[in-house]
């Protein structure tokens, strides 16, 4: 996701200096956290390694893949007990953290971000078109109509490319699709190497079987997990380890079902149904072996998998764009499915996902009808309206306009 870029640039912006540890290529460094936790001996031996004297007024300390030496990690509850006028920030792998049993986790003792692939809108900074993210901005919905056609187009493009910054990066410096998928096929071979570096051998083709069939899950009309997908006679309890470990490894969403949308949602959570979607779309493109054809053949391209590569797209804009709860409804033995459901501003708010230009909405009228819900959510490639109780939200807007509902 960028992680190392990230904390170096704030360094950068942020301090007069950063004192950078990668404890994957720096083995020697391991050592200095054996003994003891004394923090005046770890930040003498740290400037003496970084050849730079570390101060807390101007320095940040950067600890980066720190789940190869557990030790560090245990280190940060010493620092912010003893020693808090320090800054300094950690990226690591979540699944070599996660495995490190009996290593002490500094629990209330520091602050999590979760980094997501780049939305769509950022993917538009990266590629040089800010005078569009301007209009999208404005909200201005004549404006974003009259350059409806562009935007679609980069839409289609971020659709195949996706948000992850070495594609992207690939994306606006080669200016070519076959480019970004070796890199992206890339990418997928390196996490399944990371499972074989830390998962228990007994879980590494569990942790496999699941990453590959999440394609053939989403190509169904319903998109529910099936294990039997998996293997014959696979069951739940054979593969609850693999996908929370994939889940804590924040490569997979878990949607999970809602059996009532009441508040909290949460309540009404439904744990063994759910549906599972890769962390990022061009991924689960590559994953699919979506043709490239598919960016220039019309609309296609959003409704391929069934209009599921628009679901994934959908669900990453929420996840990275809002604080929301994401889950899914549907009714036993009915076909009136709700894609998404969340809690937005304390109301129930429901989301159906529509491909192309779809203008229907018999699944989210049944649900109103029956629950009288104040809002509901359509999004689709058709233009922004408001009726009394739907609102149509273009695809390309839905990672900007939920905050403004009300």
């Amino acid at each position: 996701m960028g992680k190392t870029w990230v904390m170096k640039e704030f360094g950068k912006q942020s301090f007069e200096q950063t004192a950078y540890i990668n404890f994957e290529n720096n083995k020697r460094i391991k050592g200095i956290f054996e003994n003891d936790f004394d923090i005046d001996r770890i930040i003498a031996l740290l400037s003496a390694e970084c050849k730079i004297s570390i101060k807390s007024s101007n320095t940040l300390i950067v600890f980066d893949e720190i789940q190869e030496v557990p030790n560090a990690l245990s280190a940060l509850k010493y620092f912010y007990e003893n020693a808090s006028e320090y800054a300094i920030i950690c990226a690591g792998s979540l699944l070599g953290i996660a495995i490190h049993n009996g290593t002490s986790f500094p629990v209330g003792k520091v602050d999590f971000m979760n980094l997501y692939p780049m939305t769509f809108k950022e993917f538009l900074l990266a590629t040089n078109e800010k005078p569009l993210v301007d209009i999208m901005d404005s909200m201005n919905q004549d404006s974003i109509r009259a350059m409806k056609s562009k935007i679609t187009e980069r839409l289609k493009e971020y659709f195949f490319v996706g948000g992850m910054p070495e594609a992207v990066k690939t994306f606006v410096e080669e200016n070519d699709f076959n480019v970004v998928r070796e890199v992206q096929k890339n990418l997928l071979n390196y996490y399944q190497q990371d499972f074989s570096k830390h998962a228990p051998v007994n879980q590494i083709p569990r942790l496999n079987m699941v990453w590959n069939s999440i394609p053939r899950q989403l190509s169904k009309e319903n998109r529910k997990f099936v294990y039997g997908m998996l293997r014959s006679g696979a069951r739940a309890k054979d593969f609850e380890i693999a996908i929370q470990w994939l889940k804590d490894c924040g490569l997979i969403h878990l949607v999970h079902l809602v059996s009532k949308p009441g508040y909290p949602l949460k309540s009404y959570e439904e744990l063994d149904s759910f549906k599972i979607y890769l962390h990022d779309i061009g991924l689960l493109c590559a994953l699919g072996d979506i043709d490239i054809q598919s960016i220039v053949d019309g609309n296609k391209f959003f409704t391929e998998f069934k209009g599921a590569i628009t679901e994934q797209y959908v669900l990453q804009e929420l996840k990275a764009s809002y604080d929301f709860p994401v889950y899914y409804y549907a009714t036993p033995n009915s076909s009136g499915e709700i894609d998404f459901i969340s809690q937005i501003k304390n109301k129930i708010v429901p989301i159906e996902v529509k491909a192309s230009e779809n203008l229907q909405a018999k699944s989210l009228k049944a649900f109103h009808q029956k629950y009288q819900n104040e809002i509901s959510v359509r999004t689709s490639l058709s233009d922004y309206r408001k009726d009394d109780w739907l609102i149509n939200i273009p695809l390309y807007e839905i990672g900007l306009m939920l905050n403004n509902l009300w």
